[in-house]
């Protein structure tokens, strides 16, 4: 089990990377304390996979490290748990892509609506380090950088009133999004009324009449019961999206040792396939739990949605940085695509 801090204890302990003594190989030695902030809670795949890190990170450091995890958004909502990355205040955060595309074009390309062609397609863009290790690098002088990613699974829009079947249902309705520019667009095109609003906030606006609908993957609708007053949920699959898990580079520079970093970034590639492997079961069965809650599935034809995104794909493409990304992510897509007509005609 993870530590659960208190927030009586977090005003105490976020600005000190030192927390005390520990008895480490008979000897006393300072123990130096990982904040890690994220706005999931603790059924979550990324909380559970954080754990993992904790494990891996405190065993193979002998306890030099104590690694604390805020789940719940309790630092504050995941931009401003970006913020206090930037300060070392906190050392590892758990952020969603509207969160960080303000800090760089290029993971902007990555919240494009139908920018993936498949999972297939997401699995590999996210594996290939020679798309992604410039993206997770594109942010250090801002004071963090990427380590991995985590599978956030495929974002889809649900409703409390009104079914979603095609573009024109959407058209009034006020729709939670992430606070992204990009995201903001995307709702815009398809005729509704986009309504940044932190993920915390979500079941009560949705409760009150706030917003008519959000957008996410089947485990918000369970593990943030936002299934209990949204019954609509409708597979048009407008985004594959990761999360990534960012590290002050205070931490990795300065509050670390070479050594102590190094199993950090470990751990970090650890927890990204404990936690990849253990999505798809959870999103299977918070499917299962939503359907037992009475709410309705619906599997409407994408491709007029798709085609409501070709201006905002035209508009993101326009800047060389991102467009350079944007290539690269379209030529793994036709790669997938050829690999797999040949291995349909060699049937």
């Amino acid at each position: 089990m993870g530590k659960r801090i208190t927030t009586l204890l977090l005003t105490a302990t976020i600005g000190f990377g030192v927390v005390g003594c520990n008895k480490v190989d008979g000897a006393e030695k300072k123990v130096k304390v990982v904040r890690v902030a994220h706005g999931q809670n603790e059924e979550h795949p990324e909380h559970k996979a954080m754990l993992e890190f904790e494990k891996y990170v405190e065993e193979k450091t002998n306890g030099e490290i104590d690694v604390q995890i805020f789940p719940n958004e309790l630092l504050g909502a995941t931009a401003q748990a970006v913020e206090l990355s930037q300060t070392g205040a906190v050392d590892l955060v758990v952020a969603g892509l509207g969160s960080l595309e303000s800090f760089n074009k290029s993971y902007t390309v990555f919240n494009l609506p139908y920018i993936m062609d498949s999972t297939e397609h997401y699995h590999a863009v996210m594996n290939d380090e020679e798309i992604m290790n410039p993206v997770y690098e594109s942010t250090r002088e801002s004071g963090f950088i990427g380590l991995t990613w985590f599978d956030a699974g495929v974002r889809n829009i649900y409703t409390t009133k009104k079914v979603v079947m095609k573009p024109e249902d959407l058209k009034g309705l006020k729709i939670r999004v992430q606070t992204s520019p990009s995201n903001v667009k995307m709702l815009q095109a398809l005729g509704a009324s986009p309504t940044p609003m932190s993920f915390g906030e979500v079941y009560t606006g949705l409760q009150q009449n706030v917003i008519d609908g959000a957008e996410n993957n089947e485990l918000a609708l369970i593990n943030n019961k936002h299934g209990e007053v949204a019954k609509h949920y409708s597979y048009n699959m407008h985004a594959m999206l990761p999360d990534i898990l960012i590290a002050s580079t205070s931490l990795l520079e300065d509050k670390l040792t070479e050594e102590q970093a190094k199993i950090v970034m470990e751990a970090a590639s650890y927890a990204n396939e404990f936690e990849v492997e253990l999505w798809e079961e959870a999103a299977a069965e918070a499917k299962e739990k939503a359907e037992a809650m009475g709410v309705q599935f619906y599997y409407p034809d994408i491709k007029p949605f798709q085609e409501k995104m070709k201006d905002l794909h035209a508009e993101y493409t326009q800047d060389e940085s991102m467009k350079a990304v944007y290539d690269k992510i379209r030529q793994k897509g036709d790669e997938i695509l050829a690999k797999n007509a040949s291995v349909e005609s060699g049937k």
